[in-house]
């Protein structure tokens, strides 16, 4: 009969699905197009020579027990690979089992090396040459730990979460983890992070971070050589895939469908996507829908600036990672003053010390001084809330809690109307946000502290004096 191959494929197919996962059927099994059967030999089209390698890898024996069972011992196969989407594509490459006697064939495994005409196909992007397929280089820094990521509540949600995948990547809610934040904020640290972590954990999983712009390149790479599907068929084997800033797919109109396939195959197969972004999906411009619709399908986490207080754990644990010791005074003025990214922050202490060693000077105030004036390019800076009122109550001896107490003694009320005073006119914030930050009070409280403030400073020359001494370290 003229169809007789689809009858036997179809009959091998129905044994072949009961012995794999679902998942693996619908990515090994149904792509694979019967072509025909002639003396015993079934010839099968496979859509790359990655496809046909991993098949002779991973199901050779329970091809070769099933088309004997349906054809006979004397069973040959013959793959037809074509890199298109249908047979007018592509030049057809051809493999043949080599022709031997029966009692040969039946001790000999079926696997041969792939003869192709034309173009050999470019290697799949970050396998190391010379090690065994999909040992696949993560692309990991080995300082980005969780270890070395400083908590706070700028970044708890998303470090929280992100351990969480960690410990059971594709097992979560949070599939996809997309963290989204400005720049320098630690969306690379922190995706990194989670890839150290599940490779820790566990070893056997194909774990790879990979940039948005190097993403583009390969599958760039890939359409000229013809072998879009070796791209794609490469990344639907990964275990945890980690996409850093997302938002360069913006109008790649054929990348964002690639990665869509890419995406819908690892989530339906249970492995784990994080992704980042400079901003969260719904203000992501020039992406499709149907992408931006995933992307929200998991959990999405900010990472937002850091307050004062972990931007000076994030100074001590540098310098002591680094055996530099440098005075509290100093790394509270660096954290003060430069606040709106940790990249920056990090770069100012290097650039600190090199200063320091460089011109034999004493790591000073006055030295910090010099070093932020260079790096900052405006010269009035926007100081925290959090960094006023711990210098307010530095100079007062207080603890910064005291200022959050209910309380109406005379010394803690004077000390929180000086913080919201210098708040206001040191901040761009507002008289609601500085009264949530200040004693939990309303924008009235904070009005009401600034007028009080004011009429002091002309009618008492001792709280003139607090007001004129605490605003010179906070201009320090």
């Amino acid at each position: 009969m003229s169809n007789n191959h689809l009858g036997v494929w179809n009959r091998c197919l129905s044994v072949i699905k009961d012995n794999v996962p679902a998942i693996s059927f619908k990515t090994w099994f149904e792509p694979i197009v019967p072509i025909k059967i002639n003396n015993q030999v079934l010839t099968i089209q496979v859509p790359s020579p990655f496809f046909y390698e991993y098949l002779e890898e991973q199901y050779i024996d329970l091809l070769r027990k099933t088309l004997r069972k349906e054809v006979g011992n004397d069973a040959k196969l013959e793959y037809v690979v074509v890199m298109g989407n249908n047979q007018s594509d592509a030049q057809p490459y051809t493999v043949k089992y080599p022709t031997t006697n029966n009692s040969k064939l039946q001790n000999k495994p079926l696997n041969v090396p792939l003869k192709t005409e034309g173009k050999p196909s470019i290697k799949n992007p970050f396998i190391i040459p010379g090690i065994q397929k999909l040992q696949v280089d993560p692309q990991l820094k080995a300082d980005n730990t969780f270890e070395n990521f400083v908590e706070g509540e700028c970044n708890r949600l998303a470090r929280s979460a992100g351990f969480a995948v960690a410990q059971n990547p594709g097992g979560t809610a949070f599939n996809p983890l997309m963290i989204y934040g400005a720049s320098g904020l630690g969306k690379t640290h922190l995706g990194q992070a989670i890839g150290i972590e599940v490779k820790e954990r566990f070893p056997d999983k194909i774990v790879l971070y990979v940039n948005a712009n190097k993403f583009q390149t390969q599958f760039t790479e890939a359409v000229r050589n013809n072998n879009r599907n070796d791209f794609l068929h490469f990344y639907q084997m990964i275990d945890v895939l980690i996409l850093d800033d997302v938002q360069e797919f913006a109008g790649k109109e054929k990348t964002q469908e690639t990665f869509f396939h890419i995406f819908n195959h690892l989530h339906q197969s249970g492995k784990q996507l994080i992704l980042t972004s400079d901003k969260p999906p719904i203000e992501l411009k020039g992406m499709e829908q149907r992408l931006l619709s995933r992307f929200k399908w998991g959990l999405t986490a900010d990472l937002q600036v850091p307050d004062f207080e972990t931007r000076m754990e994030i100074l001590k644990r540098k310098t002591y990672k680094d055996g530099i010791e440098i005075s509290e005074e100093v790394l509270e003025y660096v954290a003060s003053h430069i606040g709106n990214n940790v990249r920056e922050l990090e770069g100012a202490l290097v650039s600190l010390l090199a200063q320091s060693t460089l011109n034999r000077k004493e790591v000073t105030i006055e030295l910090a001084s010099e070093m932020v004036n260079k790096l900052v390019k405006s010269s009035k800076r926007e100081l925290s809330i959090d960094y006023i009122s711990k210098v307010v109550c530095d100079y007062f001896n207080m603890p910064v809690d005291t200022l959050q107490a209910r309380t109406r003694k005379r010394e803690i009320v004077q000390a929180r109307q000086l913080a919201m005073y210098f708040s206001k006119s040191l901040t761009k914030s507002s008289l609601a946000s500085i009264g949530a930050q200040i004693g939990k009070k309303d924008h009235a409280t904070v009005l009401h502290a600034c007028k009080t403030v004011n009429n002091l400073k002309d009618t008492d020359k001792n709280f003139r004096v607090f007001v004129d001494e605490i605003e010179k370290k906070l201009n320090m």
